[in-house]
């Protein structure tokens, strides 16, 4: 048995990150951290996030230096690795490295959102679904980058999450007018980013908003997944209403599906119909009947 730290090249929080596994046992791994004091809140699934300023003491500790793909490759062979996707808080770094790439010097900013994406109770809206719409927003408008206050707003439209359909999209949209008004965007790509916001409770953009199409085709990407992405999809979205009885949920579900059918576009953009069309009518029809 053994652990390992690969180098500190992770950046979040204004530094540096290491990634501490073992190669065989989590029991063995979490003993090692306790001993050297790394707090359990660094521990992600199948590793702990270390900052730069551990990385000698832990090797001095008995940590064993290799590279980040070494590394990789003996949490892989351990068993113990679970998918990046499958853990909301291991996407706080490819996450703030697109917010910094938008919204350079707003980290702290960055940092709100991503707590509130990583919320307990979250199942579906979650950072998972936030960085979904990220990249969707990337294939809709490669090789160009989409707008920021696209981007931005696809950063704010689920940050708060309540459950409760219509105010959670206007609570997210004040909150996006209160904290871009207070870090200085212009006031006209406040409203912007709000009005975009707002647009998600209905996903009914007007003929001719290309912004608003954009955001609504990339947040409803998740509907043109493959049937067991779909299946995922609905069990996690069943996970955030897991306080409403079935049978409330199964008659709210319906009328979500209903809605979702009767939309006309259900896609706006040409390149959204070719990739997700066929499949979300598919996806939607199976799951109503």
């Amino acid at each position: 048995m053994a652990v390992y730290i690969d180098p500190p090249l992770w950046p979040a929080h204004g530094t540096v990150f290491s990634h501490l596994v073992s190669d065989s046992s989590l029991e063995e791994l979490h003993a090692f951290a306790a001993a050297a004091g790394v707090p359990e809140r660094a521990f992600d699934g199948d590793h702990y996030d270390v900052p730069e300023r551990r990385y000698n003491d832990l090797v001095l500790a008995g940590a064993i230096p290799v590279e980040a793909r070494v590394l990789v490759r003996k949490l892989i062979a351990s068993g113990l690795r679970i998918p990046a996707r499958e853990r909301s808080k291991a996407l706080t770094v490819p996450l703030m490295e697109r917010w910094n790439s938008i919204f350079p010097g707003h980290e702290e900013l960055g940092l709100e959102l991503l707590e509130r994406w990583g919320g307990d109770g979250r199942k579906y809206h979650s950072r998972t679904h936030l960085l979904a719409v990220l990249e969707a927003l990337d294939v809709l408008t490669e090789p160009a980058l989409p707008a920021r206050t696209v981007s931005l707003a696809a950063w704010f439209h689920d940050a708060v999450y309540e459950g409760v359909a219509g105010q959670d999209e206007e609570d997210s949209a004040l909150l996006a007018e209160d904290r871009l008004t207070a870090v200085g965007l212009s006031p006209t790509d406040v409203a912007e980013v709000a009005r975009l916001v707002r647009l998600t409770s209905s996903h009914s953009p007007e003929p001719g908003d290309h912004a608003g199409a954009l955001l609504c085709d990339a947040d409803l990407s998740v509907l043109g997944g493959d049937q067991q992405a779909y299946a995922r999809y609905l069990a996690a979205v069943r996970e955030d209403y897991a306080h409403v009885s079935d049978a409330d949920f199964a008659k709210g579900r319906a009328a979500v599906v209903r809605h979702l059918l009767g939309l006309d576009p259900l896609f706006h953009g040409e390149r959204a119909k070719a990739l997700w069309l066929d499949a979300a009518r598919r996806n939607l029809s199976a799951e109503l009947a």
